[in-house]
This record gives structure tokens, sequence and C-alpha cells, in this order.
């Protein structure tokens, strides 16, 4: 059976600043809200987000793009957070998707957040790295950022790399480059897994969790649908009339002081890597082996 493929068009929006694509602090220039529009609160600049036992709420950015780097600065659930998992990503549509993933798993008061990330390629996800943060996520604002090109995905945490997902097509594995991506984040109650496995449940007594957000950024190669669209990649892509930022040679990997920056944050807040989990992967899988094998 053939899936119906909608076409897309991308084209990269060049602003004042030279950098080229979008960029903004404002929220309604960027997304939508996605559902639960009366769990939305905004204060100047600052969207706030609330998840209470009727509802949790999601947004939407309303274009899909094709590279880039997305941005955006998170304040998450305050005291008891248990049960609740706060959730920043970018995906493509239909069954054989790709998506990048942050999901902040909420804690009991004390505890530490728990970010997992995930990468999905094809529909296929099963990547899940876990940390604990370098500080308190909570009780101020952070920014989440997601960097992807043709070589690689970056996922930052305050510009410090947190984990890359490499291109490896000449190792025989699928990349994410044929789809555009439209990014996303949402609030939801998920006690059945989100905090210790399940073992602690949301108290609802504590409700409404808010989650805040600002200083949202896309600077990307945005993309439309249309019906005849020439092939995405192409259209992202640079070449001798047109130059895309993230195409520069020095994106292409990390710079050394990123790689010290990684293997820092992998060897002292890493506490999950599938990589590592022998249970569900007796054979690691060929990504992981390219890991090591780089450092």
């Amino acid at each position: 059976m053939v899936a119906k493929m909608t076409m897309w068009v991308c084209f990269g929006l060049v602003m004042l600043m030279g950098s080229g694509s979008v960029s903004s602090s404002k929220f309604d220039e960027l997304f939508q809200p996605g559902w639960a529009m009366d769990h939305f609160v905004y204060e100047g600049d600052t969207l706030k987000m609330k998840l209470d036992n009727f509802s949790g709420a999601g947004f939407s950015s309303k274009n899909k793009y094709m590279f880039g780097k997305v941005t955006v600065d998170i304040k998450l659930v305050e005291g008891d957070s248990a049960g609740t998992v706060t959730a920043f990503y970018m995906s493509s549509d239909g069954p054989k998707h790709h998506e990048f993933d942050f999901e902040f798993l909420g804690n009991t008061t004390g505890e530490p957040y728990v970010v997992q990330t995930n990468v999905y390629v094809n529909g296929v996800g099963n990547r899940e790295q876990r940390l604990n943060l370098w500080f308190d996520p909570s009780t101020d604002f952070h920014s989440y950022s997601i960097l992807w090109n043709q070589r690689q995905v970056v996922f930052l945490v305050d510009e410090t790399p947190i984990r890359v997902h490499s291109n490896l097509e000449h190792k025989g594995l699928p990349y994410p480059k044929d789809q555009a991506m439209g990014v996303y984040s949402s609030i939801w109650n998920a006690d059945d897994w989100a905090t210790q496995g399940g073992r602690v449940k949301t108290d609802w007594s504590h409700a409404p969790f808010i989650a805040s957000y600002t200083n949202f950024k896309i600077d990307g190669c945005e993309c439309q649908a249309t019906v005849n669209a020439a092939n995405l990649l192409q259209q992202c892509s640079s070449n001798a009339e047109k130059k895309f930022w993230w195409d520069e040679p020095r994106l292409a990997e990390l710079s050394v002081h990123q790689s010290h920056e990684l293997l820092w944050v992998r060897a002292n807040h890493m506490i999950y890597d599938y990589c590592t989990d022998a249970t569900r992967f007796p054979v690691t899988p060929v990504e992981c082996q390219h890991h090591h094998h780089q450092h």
C-alpha cells in the first residue's frame, strides 16, 4: 500500500540580520496552541501552559522546517511535579516519521528532574538517553535547542551539547533528511511511567502544574505544503546560488570544546543510555558502536 505523500517546498527567509530564516521571541508569530486553549496563559512574552486533572496542553509551529536550529527557554513545573511530563520536540508527519525529543520527567520534591532524549528515524525510536541536569530547571528559565543539518542532530541545554545523533548513511543507517518537521511542545500526565518507573503518581492537590516558555526562536529552512515541490533536500541545501548557515563545515561536527562538554555531561550526568542496555539490545546498535569508536 502506498501512502499519499504530501510534497513540500522550502525556502530560506533572509532577514535583515543576514543570518537567514525566521527568528522571533513572539510566540504567536511562530506557533499556535494545539489543544486546550483554556490552559494557556499569556504574560507579556511568556507563555504558561497548565496541566490539571481535566487536561494538559500543547502548541505547534505554524510552519514546517528542514534543517536549522530551534530554541525555546523553558521553566519547568516547580515543586512536586511527579507523574508529569513536559515535552519539547520536532517531528514530521506520518507512520514513518522522524522525531527529535526532549522530555522532562517530573520529580518528587527535592529529587532531580530527569531529561530524556529520543530520536525516531522512519517511525522507529527506542533510542532513549536520560540525564540529571546540572541545575534545577524549575527555578529559572534555561534554553533548550535542537540543531539539525545533513551531518548531525545536536541536543543542547544552555548551548551545552548533551547528545549528538550523527549521519551514518555510509554504515547503511537511514538519516533524517527527507521530511520537513514541525516544532511542538506539550505538558501531560504520564504517571504510569514518568516518575520512578510509574511508582510515584501525580498528586492532583498540587495542580495546576505549570510549564513556562519564553524566547521562541526558529532559524531554519521554512517549508510549505505544495503539490509539485522540488526535492526537499535540494531546496534547503547550500549551492552556488544560496548559502545556508547550517551547511557551514564547522557545523558538520562538534567543536573540540563542545566534544569536551559532551564528554563531561555523559560522565557526570547521564543515568541511562540505550547503547549500554544489554537487556534491551543484546547486540549493540550500530550507531552506538560508532559513537564509542569516535571517542
